[in-house]
């Protein structure tokens, strides 16, 4: 299977699809986002981004063919890239001069696990062959009836699934909230960390930035719509009208958002991997609101 020349993410796709499935899960992704905003006023997110958080991780490895059994070495290269880019110790000279005030450090670390759930001791890595060619955004691969794995338990484990995505996707995630089972973000295998199968234009490992930026409730910086009405729910990301793609030039405008235009380079968009190099402010405390909310439980 090609591998995809344009970033694509289904988290979007599975979020309507849950909330169709789970008519509960309105209500309660509007009361986490209440929760998210008095976090914020009271100033518990700030409070959070003072101490480092470590955040355990199990990489389920779904295979058929032996290139989709990725190595040990792969995995552990994504999480570098994750502890890279949730430490904002990458490149910044790549944030034009513009916003490198807004430019956040998200104090997040990540660590494959070393217990598993029974406590007994793990390379936080699992594989699992599988009959299936592919998979899609209907969550299979984390059951074992549908040729994948299970989650650990979400509250205690961030689940990575690496398999092999059809429809050119590169990924997607779960936002806080959704059923425990499938909580978690699948990444494809060729797109996963910096090394091995890793292919450009998506081999530095930012495909697992964005996805889990979801997996801490961070939406796409245009709000997944097309009429500049859409949102983020972050003030200090310039409203923009669609994703961006590739490596576009400074600056590149929509919806009336000059001189400084759209922030493609946030990780939140949808160009290459190595044209994205930035949380902002507003999203760092975002994403430490909800380690202070609905995701209190891990990393502690």
């Amino acid at each position: 299977m090609a591998a995809p020349k344009r970033r694509q993410c289904g988290t979007q796709q599975v979020h309507e699809r849950l909330l169709e499935a789970y008519p509960a899960l309105r209500a309660r992704q509007n009361s986490i986002e209440q929760g998210i905003r008095r976090s914020i006023e009271r100033g518990e997110a700030q409070r959070m981004m003072r101490r480092l958080i470590t955040i355990p991780v199990v990489v389920h490895v779904v295979y058929k063919t032996q290139s989709e059994n990725i190595s040990d070495a792969q995995v552990k290269s994504q999480i570098a890239a994750l502890n890279k880019d949730y430490a904002q110790k990458n490149d910044q000279t790549s944030v034009p001069t513009a916003w490198t005030g807004l430019a956040g450090n998200p104090n997040v670390q990540f660590a494959l696990a070393k217990k598993d759930p029974n406590g007994k001791a793990t390379t936080g890595i699992t594989r699992t062959k599988t009959m299936r060619s592919s998979f899609g955004t209907g969550d299979s691969v984390k059951t074992r009836v549908g040729g994948g794995h299970p989650a650990w338990p979400a509250d205690r484990y961030l689940n990575l699934w690496a398999c092999t995505l059809s429809g050119g996707l590169l990924g997607y995630a779960q936002f806080p909230g959704g059923p425990a089972r499938t909580d978690g973000v699948v990444i494809l295998n060729t797109a996963f960390g910096t090394s091995g199968t890793a292919a450009a234009p998506f081999n530095l490992g930012r495909t697992a930035t964005h996805e889990v930026g979801h997996w801490l409730n961070l939406r796409h910086i245009w709000g997944d719509r097309d009429d500049c009405g859409g949102t983020d729910f972050v003030t200090d990301t310039p409203n923009a009208q669609l994703p961006n793609y590739g490596k576009p030039t400074f600056p590149h405008l929509s919806c009336n958002n000059g001189p400084n235009g759209d922030m493609f380079m946030n990780y939140m968009d949808y160009v290459d991997d190595a044209a994205m190099v930035m949380f902002t402010a507003g999203q760092v405390v975002r994403m430490n609101a909800t380690l202070a909310g609905p995701r209190k439980k891990i990393g502690r």
